[in-house]
Formats: C-alpha cells, sequence, structure tokens
C-alpha cells in the first residue's frame, strides 16, 4: 500500500514538471524567433539579449528532464503552445512580459504539488528557475515600460546596435551576475 502511495506521488511530481517542461520549450521556440526577427530588424542589443533568455529557457527544460528521469519518467518533446510569428517590436516585450509572469504563477503552484508529494529536490529546482524567470520578467517588463512611455524615441536608439552575443553558453541571467540555477 505505501508502495503504492510513493508512486502516486511521483507521477503528479512527473506530471507537473513535464508541464514545466512543455512551457520551457514554448518560451524556447518563442524567444528564438523573436531574437531571429528583432535581428533581422537592426534591433542586436535586444536580438542578444532575448537569444541569452532562450538559452536560460534551454537550460531549464533540461533541469526538467534530467529530473523526470531521475524519477522514471519520460520527458516530453512537446511545446506547450505554438510559437507567436511576426510580431511587430512593440508588442514582442508585453507578449514577453505576460508569459513570464504566468509561468512564474504556474511554476509556484507546480512547486506546491511538489511540496505536497515530499519532493523537495523538485522543489528546489523550481525554486531556482522561478528566480531566474523573475529575472526574464523585470527584464521584459522595463523593455516594455520603456516602449509604451518612449515609444519611436526608445526604439531608435537601440535600432542598429550589433547583436554579438556569439556562441556563448551563458544565459542572460549569468550574464546579469546571476548565480544560475543548481546544476546549471
Amino acid at each position: 500500500m505505501a508502495q503504492k502511495a510513493k508512486e502516486q506521488r511521483k507521477k503528479k511530481v512527473i506530471e507537473v514538471l513535464n508541464k514545466a517542461r512543455s512551457m520551457e520549450l514554448h518560451a524556447i521556440g518563442q524567444y528564438m524567433n523573436q531574437h531571429y526577427n528583432l535581428d533581422d530588424l537592426d534591433f542586436g542589443d535586444m536580438a542578444a539579449k532575448v537569444k541569452l533568455i532562450a538559452i536560460d529557457e534551454m537550460r531549464h527544460a533540461e533541469m526538467f528532464a534530467e529530473r523526470i528521469k531521475e524519477l522514471g519518467g519520460e520527458p516530453t518533446a512537446e511545446p506547450a503552445a505554438k510559437a507567436q510569428r511576426g510580431q511587430e517590436v512593440k508588442a514582442v516585450f508585453s507578449f514577453d512580459a505576460n508569459l513570464e509572469d504566468n509561468t512564474i504563477d504556474t511554476y509556484n503552484q507546480f512547486l506546491q504539488v511538489c511540496r505536497e508529494n515530499g519532493d523537495s529536490t523538485s522543489v528546489k529546482i523550481f525554486e531556482a528557475v522561478i528566480d531566474e524567470e523573475q529575472v526574464h520578467y523585470n527584464y521584459f517588463d522595463n523593455v516594455n515600460s520603456h516602449i509604451e512611455k518612449l515609444g519611436e524615441t526608445y526604439l531608435a536608439q537601440i535600432a542598429g546596435t550589433p547583436s554579438a552575443s556569439g556562441l556563448q553558453t551563458q544565459g542572460f541571467v549569468a550574464r546579469q551576475g546571476g548565480g544560475g540555477a543548481p546544476g546549471a
């Protein structure tokens, strides 16, 4: 009886880890698409930062996958949604701020599922990822505020900036001096 209850708890944790992985896969596709579009439109600095955030999301997706495997599950390869393509620059950052805000809220709920089912390791993973998602949210929300307040003037200052993010393995949070999540 105890073994069956333990397996049920593990199943619930794997389920939320896979939902989180699916959300990360969506964010990767979304942010990489935006990175390419921003770069094509000559907003290099923005493109570089969005690319670095996508790299952070890749690390998160891998962290969730590794934990799922540790628990005996199979990591999903399906994104939670399709990437929105062809967004105007003015729409990108409010869209992304909302995506991150919803992710933080959802991950806090997933963290509670892990806690209720006795998986402190998965709780720690969610805590670390939530901290990084908050950094992403702050960046997107800040840029969106500048766009809303300053409009074309703000965008004109960024146009023509280089997107020299290169082949860095560090994501946005690490570049901002953040510690990075465990196992990263």
